[in-house]
């Protein structure tokens, strides 16, 4: 667990933050008073500064301009709004690209990037960490002891929008990087497998960054530098922090992750949540036909996930539409503080935004904020302000944990290395499989858990694996452990397949899964675009499966579902492993929605989970428990008033009624209950 029950907390900070990014130098300075005063109107407590003013604060190498920023802190001091202070280095100034050239990143294909964005960091440049290091410590001299400072926000979503580089800079970093991991060129050689394709390594001079090949390059040496790249951010980021912590001892650092799957994929936030002293997390809705509520819940729970489930805090998402998507919709009316509330039910200290006000220039201008172009005669206005209310009705929540009924694995190397390319079917997606597990367990109202493979398990009566196509020797034994000792497993298709290098495991497939699970696959059987198989069994329904079958041969494990056609027909489809006090089940197609969802039922009843029918669809109840009482979150995400019975009478925050038996919420709104007792 990266985090402890005493995680740190913004300093000064004695409510839930609720504010957003605040960006006063797009503004004339009249203009920050009056959105100081609104600002109070609606509840603030927290705002986000300085993020992207590398080039204000240093305008020329070594001359420095703090005069606006000390003005501003001052004044967010004497108003009572706390500030999570950026250190600027997502963005370096046009003077520092004119100097070092070289910093800007280089594509796979050669192209490098030029200035005019934001993000185009080199995170292997020598200049660029020095210039990083130095506007970190002057703004950590200057602002350490602040009265308003109330944690420090490093860089920027790293890994947005570039997180590799493939310049000649990043290769020498990348041979240093391999002789620490691997030591010399015979054993990257041994980790590679050069000797297909005849790509032996004389001396560890030799290798560069994978870049463009005429045709498929080392899926190993891929993987190794997906990792380098997330290693060498993970770096720059360190080596601001310690700045941090050596000259503004007792101030939190964090840097805004992007957990989501649909957001972010290269960075690898189990290692992450390890290095700042609070995570935090940006989110935004992706309106790619996915039920977005439902993202939101997932990428919530992995975000308390990587905080080890101590509390973390919502740094950024959007009061309405946002504006670099293809199709950006607005919220509909209650839909912003369903969001955030599911944020905060979900482990989050509070709801911010990016941003305060909206821009009237630049690439997000129509990205919605918490004061809109049309000011504060406007339903996001009204909405922002009732929000701000609502949240400082539900301090008492502050340092409660939420409680999780199931746990799922996930890793991202082991996604990276599943998305390589020449797998059995490009379009078995590890992100496809984990959404749907989720909605099926979300489904059921079981609010989950994220884990690392090698993480204990034991608290959970459930576990599932929905895509581990790397899983180690450790892995086996841990999810063999888990069963032995009276746990559920669920395991999907193309999981245990390969090693940490992308080597398959010797031996039948699924390599370290084989003695869990009771089984051995002898080959795949990958579908054609089209095409499904049908799951048959003389206990329940006929199931369909589409995209992938196993030919499975069972070595212990009975089999629950047979194919009835397609090359494994006969053969065992759904199999379920007796080990010690547990079971595991295997699922050997893509199954989805219902057919899913039957396979799910059953195994949560082997985990004595029972099913939660009187709780209405698309209801959320989430419950937080900790030291100042237990909490239950209800978030009604349909158009007709939701009835959840209560086992535990209590108290109605946000309307201060009595909550006894049953609780109404109308459609679209939210309700927490403190429970009494």
């Amino acid at each position: 667990m990266p985090h402890s029950e005493s995680a740190p907390y913004p300093v000064g900070l004695h409510k839930l933050a609720f504010g957003g990014d605040y960006n006063p130098e797009q503004w004339p300075e009249e203009v920050w008073h009056e959105d100081v005063r609104l600002m109070r109107e609606a509840g603030v407590t927290m705002v986000s500064v300085g993020i992207f003013s590398w080039a204000l604060l240093e305008p020329e190498p070594g001359t420095y301009d703090f005069g606006w920023l000390d003005r501003l802190l001052d004044l967010l001091h004497v108003n009572g709004i706390r500030a999570d202070l950026g250190t600027p280095t997502v963005a370096p100034p046009a003077w520092f690209y004119r100097a070092h050239p070289e910093a800007l990143p280089v594509s796979r294909d050669g192209v490098r990037y030029a200035f005019g964005s934001r993000g185009a960091i080199c995170h292997s440049s020598a200049p660029y960490r020095a210039a990083a290091a130095n506007i970190t410590e002057q703004l950590a001299r200057r602002y350490g002891s602040h009265p308003a400072l109330a944690m420090w926000h490093v860089h920027n979503e790293y890994g947005v929008p570039v997180s590799a580089c493939y310049c000649d800079s990043c290769g020498a970093h990348f041979r240093r990087w391999l002789t620490a991991r691997h030591g010399s060129a015979d054993a990257v050689n041994e980790a590679w497998g050069t000797a297909f394709w005849g790509q032996r390594y004389r001396s560890l001079d030799d290798i560069d960054p994978p870049r463009t090949t005429p045709t498929v390059g080392n899926p190993a040496q891929q993987l190794d530098y997906a990792r380098f790249a997330d290693a060498t951010m993970r770096e720059n980021f360190t080596a601001e922090r310690d700045i941090l912590h050596r000259l503004a001892p007792g101030i939190p650092v964090t840097t805004n992750f992007m957990t989501a799957l649909s957001q972010c994929e290269s960075v690898d936030y189990w290692a992450w949540g390890r290095e700042v002293d609070i995570v935090s997390n940006d989110h935004y809705l992706i309106t790619d036909g996915r039920r977005t509520h439902v993202n939101l819940a997932m990428a919530a729970d992995l975000t308390r996930s990587v905080a080890g489930g101590a509390p973390w805090l919502l740094l950024e998402h959007s009061t309405s539409g946002v504006n670099w998507q293809p199709r950006n919709p607005a919220k509909r009316p209650g839909e912003m503080a369903r969001n955030s509330l599911a944020h905060v039910a979900r482990g989050s200290e509070g709801a911010m935004f990016f941003q305060w006000r909206q821009s009237r220039r630049g690439a997000e201008k129509f990205h919605s904020a918490m004061v809109p172009h049309a000011g504060t005669d406007s339903r996001i206005w009204r909405e922002v302000s009732a929000l701000g209310a609502g949240l400082g009705l539900l301090e008492g929540i502050r340092g409660t944990r939420t409680v999780a009924d199931v746990a799922m694995i996930w890793d991202w190397q082991s996604w990276w290395a599943q998305g390589l390319e020449w797998r059995p079917s490009e379009e078995h997606d590890a992100r496809e499989r984990a959404d749907t597990f989720y909605a099926s367990l979300f489904d059921r109202h079981l609010t989950v858990d994220f884990a690392h493979p090698d993480a204990d398990l034991s608290g959970y009566p459930l576990v599932v694996v929905p895509a581990l196509y790397l899983a180690t020797e450790e892995t086996g034994r841990n999810l063999r452990r888990y069963v032995e000792q009276g746990g559920t497993l669920v395991v999907s298709y193309f999981s245990g397949i390969v090693d940490t290098d992308d080597a398959v495991h010797p031996g039948a497939y699924p390599g370290p899964l084989r003695d869990v699970l009771g089984l051995t696959v002898e080959e795949f059987a990958p579908l054609g675009e089209g095409d499904t198989v049908r799951l048959i069994t003389p206990e329940g329904p006929e199931l369909t499966g589409d995209l992938w079958s196993d030919v499975v041969i069972p070595r212990g494990a009975e089999t629950l579902w047979s194919y009835a056609d397609g090359i494994p027909a006969g053969r065992p489809a759904v199999t379920r492993n007796r080990l010690g006090e547990g079971t595991a089940w295997y699922i050997s197609t893509r199954l989805s929605g219902p057919d899913l969802d039957a396979v799910l039922d059953r195994a949560a009843a082997d985990a004595r989970i029972e099913p939660r029918t009187s709780l209405p669809y698309d209801v959320e109840v989430v419950r937080r428990t900790g030291d100042n009482g237990s909490y239950l979150f209800v978030i009604n995400h349909t158009d007709a008033e939701a009835v959840v019975p209560l086992d535990t009478p209590g108290t109605e925050l946000l309307t201060g009624e009595p909550a006894v038996d049953k609780l109404a919420v109308p459609a679209g709104a939210v309700r927490v209950v403190r429970l009494d007792g």
